[in-house]
């Protein structure tokens, strides 16, 4: 059984730290657009935030599957494939990067007003706020969102594997659900918790830590 297991345990993790890291690229600029471009705050634009509200919006409204489904032309453009693990990995960021965008927003709108009037008093530009303020303020709570947005991709990894994805989803659906199989099904389940623990557990730690600082 560990000859199934462990490859397919690679292939999660492989998709989950990609997919984690490509939505963060496209989803942490958006959240931070979100906060700034509100009305009343430090770069006031609110037809830009209503259309990107609107963006993340209709993208979030979309069910994983039917997303995935859709995206399989932009998966084989990219990577050449539209199946598989590494074709996956762009449905899946995003998938996430609308959710990111989300967390970042909320946490970054948990920052005290104060600070920011305060550090504009002080001169600072609208970069200075947004990394030196904005975002080590809202540190801890960041690193949560983070955490929630693999735990998540972890989810959708598995639901993935419904439609040729790989990783712990497609192993469980092949031998649990195809060949009847019921000790690999509750294995690979079981794994997937385990993973969900261990990351949660982190996350809690290194957010509790930094807050602590």
């Amino acid at each position: 059984m560990a000859e199934l297991i462990i490859p397919a345990l690679f292939e999660t993790l492989y998709m989950v730290f990609f997919s984690t890291l490509f939505s963060l690229i496209i989803g942490f600029p958006l959240g931070v657009l979100l906060v700034i471009t509100e009305k009343g705050n430090i770069w006031e634009k609110p037809l830009l935030n209503q259309i990107l509200n609107g963006i993340i919006n209709i993208l979030r409204s979309f069910p994983f599957i039917i997303l995935m489904i859709i995206v399989f032309p932009i998966s084989k453009l990219i990577v050449g494939q539209s199946i598989g693990t590494t074709a996956t990995i762009v449905p899946l960021s995003i998938a996430a990067a609308p959710f990111v965008a989300r967390i970042m927003e909320s946490s970054l709108k948990e920052v005290d007003k104060g600070i920011i009037e305060f550090s504009l008093s002080m001169g600072a530009s609208i970069p200075e706020i947004i990394f030196k303020v904005l975002i080590p303020e809202a540190l801890p709570s960041l690193i949560l969102g983070i955490t929630l947005t693999i735990i998540n991709l972890i989810g959708y990894s598995a639901m993935a594997g419904a439609i040729g994805g790989g990783g712990l989803g497609n192993l469980a659906i092949r031998y649990g659900l195809y060949r009847f199989e019921t000790g690999i099904m509750i294995a690979s389940v079981f794994v997937i918790i385990l993973l969900v623990q261990g990351i949660q557990f982190i996350g809690n730690r290194l957010s509790t830590i930094i807050n602590k600082k």
